[in-house]
């Protein structure tokens, strides 16, 4: 048997009327930290209930401490800013995650792992835990999504059992109120560089009503992480639509563009010009994001070309980049305006030429002022203004 005495566990759960799976869920605590010799304590965190989950908490052995503010998130803050371990072990107080698996959470913070992630898809599904839709639908895609925009490698990122060192949930700097501080936990151990870890565990059936509200959670879930991957919210879409839409205005130039039988003419090239003009602002704003949370100290996943951009940010050359479009299209505008002179002034047909050129002012002075609010968040931060 492992030693674990040099560990002072806080094993922390949730509670909002939890009065038939709380109790036994200390129990089992209890009973798991005796046999293994872990020194700790219990804390459930009761986010309002009106049953009688409070008096069974006390009564089973653990510290109950209230948290007004509702959330699943709240909750666990609440209960972590309180705790005195040295390694934080959470699980809901709803009978759904075995206990018995405390020992292998902590065979792993002692082998030098700041997280330890539970997953449920790796270990056993009792049956009747777990719904189809979220067994092979809702974890696996919210799971995917994560590990493609924050680079991890989990399978499980939403499982409710987690370990964790005092020292890695310091430096995750948690804030979330609600469902979605479970995403946060995963993103913010990747932006904070923590030695993270999986291990399998097993999955019961839940004891009392689920509190999850399906859809309204997943969209929080995809919210959040969409706010702090800046890269996959603005830049890549916001490159896609600019250079799409300033390469099919070019095709469509000369005249109409043929393709599959068919011809794309005036009307696709309002199109394709307004498609260009959001995609600069998606992608300005994305530089923006970036920047603010380079400098607002965000625990997003680094990248080194965009500090490597801000670092050599100069105004005077988006300056001329600005500038180069916006006299391409006044240019272009003077080269229609002599041609309608030499129509003395009668109907012309330059619809084409138009179009491009308001394209191309209308980006030209994107880019200008775009740099100056760059400029004024990048000086600001360097203390020269």
């Amino acid at each position: 048997m492992r030693n674990y005495s040099k560990f002072f566990v806080s094993v922390v759960m949730p509670c909002l009327n939890e009065e038939r799976g709380v109790g036994k869920c200390i129990e089992q605590i209890v009973w798991v930290m005796k046999k293994n010799k872990i020194k700790g304590e219990i804390i459930v965190v009761d986010n309002g209930s009106t049953d009688n989950s409070i008096k069974i908490a006390k009564e089973a052995g653990a510290k109950v401490f209230r948290e007004k503010k509702r959330g699943y998130g709240a909750a666990y803050l609440s209960g972590f800013s309180k705790a005195k371990g040295d390694v934080f072990i959470m699980g809901d107080s709803d009978g759904t995650y075995d206990f018995s698996f405390i020992p292998n959470f902590l065979k792993k913070i002692s082998e030098g792992y700041d997280f330890v992630n539970g997953s449920r898809l790796k270990g056993e599904i009792v049956p009747g835990a777990f719904r189809f839709s979220h067994r092979y639908i809702a974890v696996p895609v919210l799971t995917g999504i994560l590990n493609t925009f924050f680079k991890t490698n989990f399978s499980d990122a939403h499982c409710g059992m987690r370990a964790f060192s005092r020292k890695a949930y310091l430096a995750m700097d948690l804030h979330c109120q609600g469902m979605e501080f479970a995403s946060e936990m995963i993103m913010k151990a990747a932006a904070s560089d923590l030695k993270t870890t999986e291990i399998p565990i097993r999955y019961l059936p839940r004891i009392g009503e689920s509190k999850l509200v399906r859809f309204r959670d997943a969209w929080r879930h995809i919210r959040f992480m969409l706010l702090f991957t800046p890269t996959y919210l603005f830049i890549i879409p916001g490159a896609f639509f600019l250079f799409f839409g300033l390469a099919s205005l070019l095709l469509m130039l000369p005249g109409p563009f043929w393709l599959f039988g068919h011809g794309f003419d005036i009307h696709a090239m309002i199109f394709v010009s307004g498609l260009a003009v959001l995609g600069l602002n998606i992608l300005t704003l994305g530089l923006f994001a970036k920047i603010f949370a380079l400098y607002g100290n965000l625990k997003l996943v680094k990248n080194p070309w965009v500090k490597l951009f801000i670092d050599n940010f100069n105004q005077e050359s988006w300056l001329k980049l600005g500038l180069v479009f916006l006299l391409m299209g006044l240019a272009i505008s003077l080269y229609v305006f002599l041609l309608w002179m030499k129509a003395n002034f009668g109907p012309i047909f330059e619809i084409r030429a138009v179009i491009l050129a308001f394209t191309l002012m209308i980006l030209g002075a994107q880019i200008i002022f775009a740099s100056f609010f760059a400029s004024l968040m990048i000086d600001r931060h360097k203390g020269l203004l």
